[in-house]
């Protein structure tokens, strides 16, 4: 018999706060986390806003700051997600917990670039000498799972997964799937990312995909609006605890949600254009894994991202789908307010279809104005919705045609 998994704690690291009540908060306000860029030069790039996490210092979270010299960024925003997570969870791994029994997925889709320009530049300026003998264990990507092992004492399954954008939705989807398996009671699980750099900048800027409403930041994020043009990046973590129901229970654990159901697929397609067939074929293997017919779900967290294609091609996916049934759908896009967080967004938006089915209010796509007319499903735009939503989906589509979709539904005993 395959286990109950359900949500027991949640962490987050966004430009919309490190607090889950504050976050949640600023989501349920319309508040943009979009502003000028402030960690480098940004002049000579035609993109010059982002959703940065201001004025950041790991020691501000109670780690060592030696410890911290030796995490790229986007390792800090995993370690300060998680403890939150745990601690917001209750675990005392090791006491009120057996650490071999918890384990830890924390992706990153690019892992740590900071890292690697600042030992490339000194390579270049000062010979190879010069390069940190902590270079290569700061970069890699599976350093997130790796760090908070170490931080919170988790000794059971630790992996990473590396699939862009779609990689935080992944990371829960297969820590769920080691609960109902039985090789973890705990996972704690989402993504990380710190690509606010100057050459993840160029990067994005040369494939022309991010927006450049430089003059006005907080308007810039627009999914599904005519006047969309092109994705903001964000950075942070976004971390959930994913637990047994039985293992949750004889703990008295606070339950915030279940996860009932897990979808991936490939498109095949393509490198970095989605393809809706891909897409759909997820979400109806989400469907199928949780036993639901499409007219169970009450709403999606799109993917979203403010590009042109993509929100086209998700909205053809989800009628694909749906059916008549998505005309009936709440659907939004929070990347509205936090940015596009890329391997991290599936974790921080797993948080917030998770804090949608406790809370019974939907957050809204902001920035909403003039709706395209190929984008034509509910986006509940620019205020938050009341709702009894039971049953939530979220989606995440990373380049390489990477789908991933994870469905969630409120707590009942």
């Amino acid at each position: 018999m395959k286990q109950r998994v359900v949500v027991t704690g949640m962490g987050v690291m966004t430009s919309l706060g490190s607090e889950i009540d504050q976050f949640w908060g600023n989501l349920m306000e319309g508040k943009s986390g979009v502003s000028h860029i402030e960690a480098f030069d940004v002049s000579e790039y035609p993109t010059q806003i982002a959703a940065e996490i201001k004025n950041f210092n790991l020691e501000d979270y109670g780690i060592d700051k030696k410890e911290a010299r030796r995490m790229d960024r986007f390792v800090q925003f995993a370690a300060v997600a998680s403890l939150a997570a745990v601690k917001d969870a209750k675990l005392e791994i090791g006491t009120n917990v057996d650490a071999e029994r918890v384990g830890v997925m924390i992706g990153s889709g690019i892992g740590g670039l900071g890292t690697w320009e600042d030992q490339h530049n000194l390579l270049l300026d000062r010979g190879p000498k010069r390069v940190s003998p902590f270079f290569i264990p700061m970069m890699i990507a599976n350093m997130g799972s790796g760090q908070v092992s170490m931080l919170t004492g988790a000794k059971g399954p630790n992996s990473t997964a590396v699939t862009a954008c779609a990689t935080g939705t992944h990371s829960i989807g297969d820590s769920y799937k080691m609960i109902q398996r039985g090789d973890a009671d705990v996972m704690i699980c989402g993504g990380a990312e710190a690509t606010i750099r100057p050459t993840g900048l160029a990067g994005f800027c040369a494939m022309r995909a991010m927006s450049t409403r430089n003059d006005a930041p907080e308007k810039a994020s627009r999914p599904y609006d005519i006047d969309r043009d092109g994705f903001v990046m964000g950075e942070g973590s976004g971390v959930l605890i994913l637990e047994s129901l039985e293992h949750a229970q004889q703990r008295g654990a606070h339950i915030y949600a279940e996860v009932i159901g897990y979808g991936m697929s490939g498109d095949a397609y393509h490198m970095t254009d989605p393809d809706p067939d891909g897409a759909a074929r997820c979400m109806s293997k989400a469907l199928k894994d949780a036993g639901l017919e499409p007219t169970d779900i009450d709403y999606i967290n799109a993917h979203g991202t403010s590009t042109g294609i993509g929100d086209k091609s998700e909205t053809s996916a989800i009628k694909k789908t749906f059916g008549d049934h998505a005309y009936k759908l709440a659907v939004s896009s929070t990347k509205s307010m936090t940015g596009h967080l890329l391997g991290a967004a599936g974790g921080v938006e797993g948080v917030i279809i998770g804090l949608t089915l406790q809370n019974g209010i939907i957050p809204p796509t902001i920035n909403l104005d003039n709706q395209d007319p190929e984008c034509d499903l509910d986006y509940v735009p620019n205020k938050a919705r009341p709702s009894d939503v039971r049953i939530a989906l979220s989606n995440s589509f990373g380049f390489g045609g990477h789908n991933a979709t994870i469905v969630m539904k409120k707590y009942e005993a």
